[in-house]
């Protein structure tokens, strides 16, 4: 389950508290959760999350990095249009960018071309305040990566926070979901310092974690460290398969960004994409955008060496 689908995961269990933090001034009653029901394409499941409260439908897309295709502002147009055809509403549209990133596209708020312009909300959660978020026990998981000059400390508290929730089913919940969205920022021995995987077993959202996995390798990462022994936590599994899950979807996103940019990839060269950390996938993202041809790839692989 990517980072991504966690925070769809948040916003179904607790969606008032998203459109509380999102729209504040908007009175509602209930939330409703809208399936996903417009055609495939260009829709991603894993990262979109539908709330209807009276006549406004909030949607909200969740993204690690600001690489896909189509781009993020087609996409979002291309949304819009769905939703409006289909329920002839109100639509507001928020991107919440999850990891710290210096790419300009994450400072993109609207598709335009010519006399068309389409705009929506675009929030990077490493310039928010975490006050709010640590007031709101269901945004607690998404804490840890908002703005603070000590990030240990943030997460610290973060942890101390969920001690105090008084729902035992909400607790666990939102320690496991926090500790899932940690990983983006901290590393493993801290997360399993403060967030003990004897406490998270009973958690739904831990058990579908097991049960499901990461479609493209978590759910391997998970087996394989429950095999090898739970005295070496829920987390390092977890870890393993969530980079492995990540630095698939970041290979292949790659792949198809290059293939536009310079055309067809060699089979060698995919071979020594393939060999490539989530890291350096991440850097190749921000370095296509000024290739050219082929060469321009091999030259910046060689670079590496």
């Amino acid at each position: 389950m990517t980072y991504d689908n966690t925070c769809k995961y948040i916003a179904s269990q607790n969606p008032a508290s998203f459109v509380r933090w999102l729209l504040p001034f908007e009175e509602f009653t209930t939330v409703e959760i809208l399936k996903t029901e417009l055609p495939a394409e260009p829709i991603r499941a894993d990262s979109l999350i539908l709330l209807r409260l009276g006549n406004t439908i909030l949607h909200l897309e969740f993204e690690r990095l600001p690489y896909s295709e189509p781009p993020i502002p087609e996409r979002m147009l291309k949304y819009w249009l769905r939703l409006y055809e289909k329920y002839r509403c109100r639509i507001e549209q928020v991107v919440i960018f999850l990891k710290r990133i210096d790419s300009p596209q994450v400072l993109t708020d609207r598709f335009q071309v010519g006399n068309t312009v389409h705009s929506y909300r675009v929030i990077r959660l490493w310039e928010e305040d975490p006050a709010p978020f640590l007031a709101e026990p269901a945004l607690l998981p998404l804490a840890p990566l908002t703005r603070s000059d000590s990030p240990r400390a943030l997460l610290e508290e973060v942890a101390g926070r969920i001690e105090l929730i008084e729902d035992p089913a909400q607790r666990r919940e939102i320690l496991a979901c926090t500790a899932v969205m940690a990983g983006l920022l901290h590393k493993p021995n801290l997360i399993r310092q403060l967030f003990r995987e004897d406490n998270m077993q009973e958690s739904l959202f831990y058990q579908e974690i097991v049960e499901k996995g990461e479609q493209r390798g978590l759910q391997r990462g998970l087996q394989q460290g429950l095999q090898q022994g739970l005295q070496q936590g829920l987390q390092q599994g977890l870890q393993q398969g969530i980079e492995q899950g990540q630095k698939q979807q970041a290979f292949l996103q790659t792949l198809r960004q290059l293939m536009r940019r310079v055309g067809e990839i060699a089979p060698t060269t995919e071979e020594r994409l393939r060999a490539l950390s989530l890291f350096q996938l991440e850097s190749l993202a921000e370095a296509l955008l000024d290739f050219s041809s082929p060469a321009d790839l091999i030259a910046w692989l060689d670079n590496l060496n």
